[in-house]
């Protein structure tokens, strides 16, 4: 494994292609001294409450760490299919809005990250006759509950915010973030979209 401190309390670790990420992250917060981990599909960044030593441990907690601390929970999630997008998806894909409906909520993802606003996650993989890149210029407002897709994601804006995704729906009765309770949904938990109607 290789690794980069990042200044004297933090190190960006490169996860080996057999990672489970959720076993990782349970096993570097269960470190002593550990204030703070984030482990994405290849990466995990560890933050001490002061410079250790060494990053020995957090290396071999990585090494270590082949069982998840827990198991997966299932979210099914109501979307109302009524995103400002759908028309240019579907002009730029060729799928007709109902089948572009149904490749979405047709499928179980699985949260490959959580980031970029609390309680966003980042949910693949998504059915390729959907990739589409971002917008080429974000939208300077993406109300809450939005539900979009990029690349090979899928997610919901738990927070209004500017972003560049494209807009397919919006969740209905779900909060996906609690200042007290934190991320409706964790690493490697399993998520479904179900229409609304």
């Amino acid at each position: 494994m290789t690794f980069v401190p990042l200044g004297d309390g933090a190190i960006r670790i490169e996860l080996p292609t057999n990672a489970e990420p959720r076993a990782i992250l349970g096993a570097l917060r269960g470190l002593p001294g550990v204030i703070d981990v984030v482990v994405t599909e290849g990466h995990a960044c560890v933050h001490f409450d002061e410079p250790p030593s060494s990053f020995d441990a957090a290396l071999e907690a990585i090494a270590d760490a082949t069982i998840p601390v827990d198991e997966p929970r299932t979210h099914v999630v109501r979307v109302r299919y009524d995103g400002a997008d759908l028309a240019d998806i579907a002009a730029r894909t060729g799928l007709t809005i109902p089948r572009i409906v149904e490749l979405h909520a047709g499928r179980e993802y699985v949260v490959r990250v959580v980031g970029f606003l609390p309680g966003f996650a980042y949910l693949g993989t998504l059915d390729r006759a959907l990739v589409l890149p971002r917008h080429a210029s974000p939208r300077a407002r993406v109300p809450a509950g939005a539900v979009a897709i990029a690349g090979d994601r899928t997610g919901i804006y738990p927070l209004a915010s500017p972003g560049g995704w494209h807009l397919v729906g919006t969740a209905v009765d779900v909060r996906l973030f609690d200042p007290m309770r934190g991320a409706l949904f964790a690493l490697g938990d399993r998520v479904r979209f179900e229409v609304a109607t």
